[in-house]
């Protein structure tokens, strides 16, 4: 079986943990019976060692309950960008070898249910870890809606990202997130509902932009050249710009692209178009 999904941003600013949104770049995997373990792989990610240790194989073998598969991957979602590389390598993975609940698999393994949940059900989506489990549901999304993602050259681990976010936070930087989360919500919904501070942040950016120091200066140029809102996407050090044209989100590229060589940032900028259908399953 051959199964495709695409990548995800998450938090979007205020949405720390519960918000994710697929996005047009896409890792597909196909697992089939074999003789002996074998692995294959192209694109993003394809220098990760292809033995027991890969993600994938480990995926896949617990699926189906050995390793004599054909496993080949063919990703364009970068690895360690705050883009849900693992969620969709694991969903996809877990799909293609069979699995009932590849949603299920996937948040329990990246330990992001929103990641796993954008990639899975493709759009806007909501989740949380509920009893143990995760539960999903997708959002109104405007699909006149353009994305912008400024990728980096340098990776950083969602595990050391993490580690840096206080253990607690004051209450009313809870409730300023919950208003603007609110708002942004609203604001997918309907372009003509977005508004800037829909994208504003106490929990998490912060904390990080020490990883990223670069990074504030990085989104203050996305908004000045007309995205409405910007982010980091997931852990970064991606950041996200959110655009309500494409003629919009091209001056957006074209800023950001001259930002990264200003500040002397190896990377690139991206024209996104959300994905609506997400995890595709086909026979090989």
């Amino acid at each position: 079986m051959r199964a495709r999904v695409p990548a995800s941003t998450s938090n979007i600013g205020p949405g720390f943990d519960v918000l994710g949104l697929a996005l047009g770049l896409y890792v597909e995997v196909s697992v089939e019976e074999a003789e002996r373990l074998t692995v294959t792989a192209e694109g993003e990610g394809s220098e990760v060692a292809r033995d027991a240790s890969h993600l994938a194989v480990r995926v896949a073998s617990a699926v189906r309950g050995h390793d004599r598969l054909a496993i080949h991957i063919d990703s364009e979602i970068p690895l360690g960008r705050g883009l849900g590389s693992s969620a969709a390598l694991v969903a996809a993975t877990a799909a293609a070898a069979g699995a009932d609940d590849p949603l299920g698999i996937a948040a329990e393994s990246d330990g992001h249910a929103e990641n796993a949940a954008a990639s899975v059900l493709g759009g806007l989506v909501v989740a949380s870890v509920v009893d143990g489990r995760p539960i999903a549901r997708r959002l109104p999304l405007d699909h006149e809606l353009v994305f912008v993602v400024v990728i980096p050259d340098q990776e950083l681990a969602t595990k050391t990202a993490r580690a840096l976010l206080p253990e607690s936070i004051p209450f009313v930087d809870a409730v300023s997130n919950l208003g603007r989360m609110g708002l942004l919500i609203a604001g997918l919904g309907d372009r003509r509902s977005l508004v800037p501070a829909a994208g504003f942040d106490r929990l998490h950016q912060d904390a990080r932009s020490v990883l990223f120091p670069v990074a504030p200066k990085l989104l203050g140029r996305l908004r000045e050249a007309g995205a409405v809102v910007a982010c980091w996407s997931g852990a970064g050090p991606s950041l996200l710009g959110i655009c309500t044209s494409e003629e919009v989100a091209g001056r957006v590229v074209e800023s950001a692209q001259h930002a990264l060589v200003e500040y002397s940032v190896p990377g690139r900028a991206i024209q996104l178009r959300p994905d609506v259908e997400g995890l595709i399953l086909t026979r090989s």
